[in-house]
């Protein structure tokens, strides 16, 4: 089967599986699982877009961002401002049905994303030349500076928050944004472009000397987990109907680093783990109110302490299956090859053949 159809016939049953435990499982009317589940895993969901983002600029390029957050605010209010405003009467528009919401929630992720695309890219044209700390400081910095603006837009709420915004609590909407995310960092990974980034991440100087545009690199990679973040803030902000700024201050950016760290730098695999983990345990261990927090920091510190690269960092999951599939293609280029050489040795020995016809013929004549 060519690759593009067993890439489509992949994608469509992806696309069939996650509709049908959106209508059979987590369906209101037909809920097999309780809203407070279902509330975390689509959390975990939410949180899976997040850390893969984040990990492609800190994970695979190497530099030090933190104000995740931000970009993921500027994501979520843009796309809530177009559903209030716009985004309903479209729904409405269209029959006002969950194919009018549909068509309204893409416009919205797709507006998000833009805008927090927007800003990364002015964020990170001035500030990706700076390396390490000072890096760290200006997106932790520029986190800050959103919170603050937020605060004091009279148009989304300020300090009071953002209300009234429509409610989508759709699992399949949610985690096939972060299936397009898983996806999407991985094949740019495996591309020319990711082993620029990874050459950046493992020497900036060298990858200069081997004519590597490193700012350029590193403003498009800020600029694909910008977008990305600002794609998992709209789902968060139509998650609840309700934003508030507190909900995007310094915290929740180290919330989501907290994420990579655990899983593994580097690993979209332990960033997928490391967000289902931080997005389950707090809530495992609210049977222990008063210790729960402590537990928590408790285990971070020992794993940070026992395996400092995270759960699956410098490891590859699928190192096996990839070998045995270039092994595969190996054998079947071999074969091809040694197919061809088949023929061509035929080909050769009939020509020379031929030309031992010819040559003996010529003999004949002269001695006649």
């Amino acid at each position: 089967m060519p690759r593009y159809a067993r890439n489509l016939a992949i994608a469509l049953l992806l696309l069939a599986v996650l509709y049908a435990l959106d209508y059979l499982v987590f369906d209101p009317g037909r809920r097999m699982i309780s809203p407070y589940v279902a509330r975390i895993i689509m959390l975990a969901g939410i949180n899976i877009t997040l850390a893969v983002s984040l990990n492609l600029i800190n994970g695979f390029t190497g530099q030090f961002s933190i104000g995740h957050a931000g970009f993921m605010a500027v994501g979520a209010y843009s796309s809530a401002y177009f559903s209030v405003n716009y985004g309903k009467g479209i729904a409405e528009g269209m029959g006002d049905g969950a194919l009018g919401w549909a068509v309204a929630l893409l416009l919205a992720t797709l507006l998000g994303a833009l805008v927090a695309a927007a800003a990364g890219f002015l964020v990170g044209v001035p500030s990706l030349r700076l390396k390490g700390d000072y890096l760290a400081i200006v997106t932790l910095g520029f986190g800050q500076i959103i919170v603050v603006f937020l605060n004091n837009i009279e148009s989304v709420g300020a300090a009071r928050g953002y209300s009234g915004i429509p409610i989508v609590k759709s699992f399949f909407w949610i985690f096939l944004v972060a299936v397009l995310t898983i996806v999407s960092v991985h094949n740019m990974v495996r591309s020319a472009f990711g082993r620029a980034l990874i050459s950046i991440r493992e020497d900036e100087l060298a990858a200069e000397a081997m004519g590597v545009n490193t700012t350029r690199y590193k403003v498009a990679a800020f600029v694909i987990s910008s977008a990305l973040a600002g794609a998992g803030g709209v789902l968060l902000a139509h998650f609840d109907g309700y934003l508030n700024p507190k909900s995007f201050e310094f915290i929740k950016s180290f919330e989501i680093l907290i994420m990579i760290i655990l899983g593994g730098l580097g690993s979209i695999v332990g960033a997928v783990i490391g967000a289902i983990v931080l997005t389950v345990l707090p809530e495992a261990l609210r049977g222990f109110a008063e210790y729960r927090m402590v537990i928590y920091s408790v285990m971070l510190i020992v794993l940070m302490i026992t395996r400092p690269q995270g759960l699956l960092g410098g490891l590859d999951p699928f190192k096996g299956w990839r070998a045995r599939n270039r092994a595969k293609t190996r054998t079947e280029a071999e074969e091809i090859t040694a197919e061809d050489t088949r023929d061509k040795e035929s080909v050769d020995k009939a020509t020379l053949g031929e030309r031992a016809r010819d040559t003996s013929l010529g003999e004949g004549d002269t001695r006649s």
